[in-house]
């Protein structure tokens, strides 16, 4: 099967899952409430002080995440208040650790200060830090030079 890179011309980028997932998860203030939500932040007010963003703008984003699936809202009552909101992951947002865990790790190679990264992330089994890696549905771990790209079932052909 031949590799689609060689003949970049004949197909359409059209139905880029790239795209459409940047659609989703692409603005920088997403991207660090899904690490606040992996992290464990459910509430509101917790949000808008760990992300930095203002009330409006993080209401907004919420509501996005909530209508794209990536976040549910869950009613809640402390005594005595009125019932509140917080945000739980669904499993189409956990999906996303993977692709958190590969911005941390560029980005505490690439863009950490002169002190190193503020956080680390560690595997409480063994102690050691938690890196993305490429892998095949095999078991293969895969490095940049040894992958194919070939037509899959959405692929637009052109002229």
């Amino acid at each position: 099967m031949a590799d689609l890179r060689d003949d970049r011309d004949s197909w359409s980028m059209a139905n880029c899952s790239v795209a459409r997932a940047m659609d989703i998860v692409g603005s920088r203030s997403t991207m660090l409430i899904m690490r606040e939500a992996l992290l464990g932040t459910r509430r509101f007010d917790d949000f808008v002080r760990r992300v930095g963003v203002g009330e409006p703008a993080m209401a907004a984003r919420l509501k996005e995440l909530v209508a794209a699936g990536l976040l549910e809202r869950i009613p809640y009552r402390e005594p005595g208040q009125r019932t509140r909101h917080e945000y739980q992951l669904t499993p189409k947002g956990r999906e996303l650790l993977p692709v958190v865990t590969a911005l941390r790790n560029w980005g505490d190679t690439w863009a950490a200060d002169d002190t190193g990264p503020g956080l680390l992330v560690t595997h409480h089994g063994c102690g050691e830090p938690v890196r993305a890696v490429l892998r095949c549905a095999a078991g293969h771990d895969v490095k940049e030079n040894e992958t194919d790209i070939v037509a899959g079932p959405g692929l637009i052909r052109l002229g």
